[in-house]
């Protein structure tokens, strides 16, 4: 199987999947939807000033754009908000969980059947997700149009460059609608005839993506887009050649039409065509990590910076969702969604005692034994808990607030732990200047970061039979955490995955690749375990509002 980069193919067309209302919600309604930065020009100019000059093209066909990167909503944005993207890959995996505690977070029973990998097509999260990559997938198509509509004040290059960015993120949308739902339609064009609308086979959208992905690639900048200044958020080459890179890495499940028949596809012999050479796709992914390195990305020494308050500077982090309290409203709510109400409350915000650490990752962790990794205590809070003064914070009954990681079950109602069970979500500095209860700080939301190359890097190599090749940037990882060193094996750098990108969104992605998502969770509340033995749940559902909407629409296989 070779994917060919300087050919762009109209995907074949399998089945009507929308009808005219459909298309309509998609397509046109929600392109006058809000946007979230103060400098969306619509806002401030009349319509027939938008397209004059080439900045005003720019301004309102490719930086409005950015908006919908973060979110406000639930639902909305990448990482950042509550019930969408983020929650699908986290919460559907071994590594994070939101209990049951008593009154709090049953929700329908919805956190118990991401839990258990009960979902049906009605899982609510999937519905958001769906909604929220179309929309910006056709708000992507709307620009490339304007584009082609005002070509005549734009120069040649202008109007490349243009494209590319635009195009370079509508096929990132898709590549998250690959990874989630894995046969979708492509539609692009913004006035695609409704006939042409087509759902394809998975393996037909990672074509696509990577095609689109490697045409634009080379107009694209090379500047760093996690720091402030021109390229300060925006699609680069060093963004692109990230998901190249993990495209490649995951071409075994991303290849593979039938994810229920356990047969899987072979990376060493799915080859791409890069500048005249076949590599196969572990190659292929060690190319493009190589790539990144030589854009002068390194590890920041103290792996915290990535976080921290004003992390603009970080030499790490490739593309993040800029944060500014003063000019945008794009939101981080993981975190208060983890605190104690007590806990948030200490920092003069409404917290929401949700989500902690499984049992699973405190295993992982070496958590409470001497082989304790040293990032725990940097991705978690635990035990005491302290105010931002070093002062001890009080629970609801006047006692001093304890988090009791080891006691976390998925139903916690009667439980004496029912507030205090679970490790807390920590990664991010606290800012002490945050406002909406927390939610608007000046933290960038890492979505990107070398680190994980480094991990993407080692793993290619391993899994082409090369390990010591790899092992170089195993130990860099892991020396920068100064943790000993560890020989690399597959079941080590799954778990280095974890150890080093907890909280970032990537679990269920890796734990598909490495052949591990079942529900991995153990205790008596799973005598009713789903039976995932044929790999359905390692896609989701197409949303049964989807559905609703059109007959000829295919459900995925096992729901």
């Amino acid at each position: 199987m070779i994917f060919r980069y300087n050919v762009i193919k109209v995907l074949p067309l399998q089945s009507l999947i929308f009808n005219l209302q459909f298309s309509i919600f998609i397509l046109l309604s929600l392109l006058f939807a809000s946007c979230s930065l103060d400098e969306h020009p619509r806002d401030q100019i009349p319509e027939e000033d938008a397209y004059t000059t080439p900045e005003e093209i720019y301004k309102n066909t490719v930086l409005t754009l950015y908006n919908y990167i973060g979110g406000q909503e639930e639902g909305e944005g990448l990482q950042g908000t509550c019930r969408g993207v983020y929650d699908l890959q986290t919460f559907g995996s071994d590594e994070a969980m939101l209990p049951t505690r008593g009154g709090d977070w049953y929700d329908g029973n919805l956190w118990q059947d991401m839990y258990r990998h009960s979902w049906g097509p009605g899982l609510e999260l999937a519905g958001r997700a769906w909604v929220y990559l179309y929309k910006v997938i056709a708000l992507c198509n709307n620009s490339l149009e304007q584009l082609e509509a005002h070509k005549n004040v734009l120069s040649s290059v202008q109007m490349r460059e243009y494209r590319a960015e635009v195009r370079g993120l509508r096929a990132i949308y898709y590549w998250y609608l690959l990874d989630l739902f894995g046969r979708v339609p492509v539609i692009y064009s913004y006035n695609m005839p409704i006939e042409m609308v087509q759902q394809a086979e998975r393996s037909k959208v990672f074509e696509y993506v990577y095609n689109e992905l490697m045409t634009v690639r080379d107009d694209l900048p090379y500047g760093h887009s996690a720091n402030r200044g021109e390229f300060y958020g925006r699609i680069t080459r060093s963004v692109v050649n990230f998901v190249l890179a993990k495209l490649a890495l995951n071409a075994e499940v991303y290849a593979d039409d039938d994810w229920t028949d356990g047969v899987r596809m072979n990376g060493s012999e799915l080859y791409f065509n890069i500048l005249g050479q076949q590599l196969n796709a572990w190659q292929t992914a060690v190319f493009f990590c190589d790539e990144i390195e030589e854009e002068n990305f390194n590890l920041e020494q103290d792996y915290s910076n990535n976080f921290i308050v004003y992390n603009e500077s970080s030499t790490e982090n490739i593309w993040v969702i800029p944060m500014d309290k003063d000019l945008y409203t794009a939101q981080q709510q993981n975190l208060i969604r983890s605190y104690h109400y007590r806990h948030a409350a200490a920092y003069g915000f409404t917290g929401e005692n949700g989500s902690c650490a499984t049992l699973h990752t405190l295993r992982v962790f070496g958590y409470d034994t001497e082989d304790e990794d040293s990032r725990f205590f940097l991705n978690y809070w635990d035990g005491e808990v302290l105010d931002l003064d070093y002062r001890q914070v009080l629970d609801r009954e006047g006692k001093v607030l304890v988090y009791y990681p080891w006691k976390v079950e998925m139903d916690l109602s009667g439980s004496p732990y029912v507030e205090t069970a679970g490790a807390r979500m920590k990664k991010y500095q606290v800012d002490r200047n945050a406002i909406l209860d927390g939610k608007l700080m000046d933290n960038d939301i890492v979505l990107f970061r070398y680190a994980d190359v480094l991990l993407m890097r080692a793993e290619a190599y391993l899994r082409n039979g090369e390990p010591e090749k790899g092992q170089a940037d195993f130990d860099e990882v892991r020396q920068r955490a100064y943790m000993n060193p560890r020989p690399l094996t597959i079941d080590n750098i799954y778990d280095e995955r974890l150890l080093e990108l907890c909280w970032e969104g990537w679990r269920r992605q890796d734990m598909i690749r490495f052949g591990k998502y079942e529900s991995l969770f153990e205790g008596d509340e799973f005598d009713d375990k789903v039976d995932e033995s044929d790999g359905h749940t390692t896609v989701y559902p197409i949303p049964s509002s989807v559905l609703a909407l059109n007959k000829y629409l295919q459900q995925n296989k096992g729901y």
